[in-house]
């Protein structure tokens, strides 16, 4: 049994069924604070009615986050004992101050958003908006600081002893890879809100709950996913790509399937890798694209695969085509749903269109398939790099922990998931059932 494997599988499934829910509640933090936001103006109130529904969706995420995040933090030291010995000089600044700052700051503004209401003014409820907002998303950059460290380090020095010392704090945190996958990343994460708010928005419309404080969620959730889909797609997918071609051009080779190197590269649309033959077969193309979005000018070189020693490909050349191919071709698709929907609602036909109604009420689930695609697609392409570069993954485990421990361990977190799964649909399911127009109804007459 291969250790770093089984160490690997039990990582990739906390954290895949972890970031289901942190994306949810960074999503919902910057629209719950334009709700807030909105609800200050006159007549506003029914925003305010929406913020309400929507905070306590929130709570209930937020805690799943917090329960199946902190399994994670223990795995640095169990299963990843080596990597902890290298990198924990600087990686665990961002992650101590993750949980010092930007967690704790999340969770005391939460609890003043959903039990404060009465006894805050309308002012600093408000203002608690726009701090749960802060926090959230400065949670979000703090761990992307740490694993952008792993994909492009900076800021650091190598010492003698093989362990790697922070050198320029500045230089680490404002890691132009980090600040690109942020925005990124956040933008994604809204995506996933907007589709969830107007997912729910529908469901209400399609059961007869035809109330103003549908609509205004079902019209925001439209607009900012369409906004948002715009944005990950370009400047801040196109920018990430670049990165990716500058720094890791090996994982630019395996996204896109390319074992050749030349100008004018094809940007493969439709394909499947063929490894063993180095080719893509029944391949769907268009020249010179690659090169362009890469590097900006269609005869631009690009490397493929057979430029570098196989020892330094990414281990899986299959599953990182296809995660990647996966979370374009749906990010794509989101552009095209949230364009429609919101053509309907500027004309004042989507809350009447059934069809697109259950469109929008369907495709909830496709963001979190895109984000999870998208984050598979950054971790294999860093392969067979824990820390590009510096560190090789094989190296970072921890050498006394028996692979049959982890085997056994993730079935155990396997089954704790499934059981903490159902509650979660249980809790949203009923605070669905129980609607927004009874939350407001509470918030003004209890």
């Amino acid at each position: 049994m291969d250790p770093a494997f089984w160490h690997r599988l039990q990582f990739a499934f906390t954290v895949t069924y972890h970031y289901l829910f942190p994306q949810l509640t960074m999503g919902l933090a910057l629209l719950i604070a334009v709700m807030k936001t909105l609800g200050r103006r006159p007549g506003g109130e029914v925003w305010n009615d929406a913020a309400r529904f929507w905070i306590r969706i929130f709570g209930i995420n937020f805690a799943m986050g917090v329960v199946t995040g902190l399994p994670m933090e223990f795995q640095f030291g169990t299963n990843w004992g080596g990597f902890s010995r290298v990198a924990g000089n600087v990686i665990g600044h961002t992650l101590g101050m993750e949980g010092l700052f930007a967690f704790f700051l999340e969770s005391s503004f939460l609890a003043l958003l959903v039990w404060g209401e009465k006894r805050l003014s309308r002012t600093a409820h408000w203002l608690c908006s726009l701090a749960l907002f802060f926090g959230s998303w400065l949670s979000g950059y703090l761990i992307v600081a740490t694993n952008s460290f792993m994909q492009h380090p900076t800021g650091h020095v190598v010492g003698a002893d093989g362990v790697v010392r922070l050198a320029d704090f500045a230089a680490f945190v404002l890691n132009p890879w980090a600040i690109a996958a942020w925005v990124h990343t956040m933008m994604a994460a809204v995506v996933t809100g907007s589709f969830v708010m107007a997912a729910v928005g529908a469901f209400y419309l399609l059961r007869g709950t035809d109330a103003p404080v549908v609509r205004r969620f079902l019209g925001l959730g439209v607009t900012a996913g369409l906004l948002a889909s715009l944005i990950v797609a370009f400047p801040t997918g196109d920018h990430q790509a670049k990165l990716v071609a500058r720094h890791q051009p090996a994982a630019l080779a395996g996204m896109e399937g390319r074992f050749e190197s030349g100008p004018y590269a094809r940007i493969t649309l439709i394909g499947q890798p063929d490894v063993a033959k180095r080719r893509i077969d029944n391949p769907l193309q268009v020249p010179g694209m690659l090169s362009f979005l890469a590097f900006g000018a269609f005869h631009s070189d690009v490397p493929g695969l057979a430029a570098y020693p196989p020892d330094t490909w990414p281990d899986n050349i299959e599953l990182l085509y296809y995660a990647f191919h996966v979370m374009v071709g749906l990010g794509t698709i989101f552009i095209g749903i949230m364009a429609l929907a919101a053509l309907m609602l500027v004309r004042g036909k989507l809350a009447g269109n059934r069809p697109m109604l259950w469109l929008l009420m369907l495709a909830f689930p496709f963001p979190y398939i895109a984000t999870t695609a998208g984050w598979m697609t950054a971790e294999l392409g860093r392969q067979p790099w824990l820390i590009y570069g510096l560190m090789r993954t094989r190296d970072g485990v921890s050498p006394l922990v028996h692979p049959g421990s982890a085997l056994f361990t993730l079935i155990g977190f396997a089954g704790l998931y499934l059981v903490l799964g159902f509650l979660f649909v249980f809790l949203i399911a009923r605070e669905i059932s129980h609607g927004p127009v009874a939350v407001a109804q509470e918030a003004r007459y209890v």
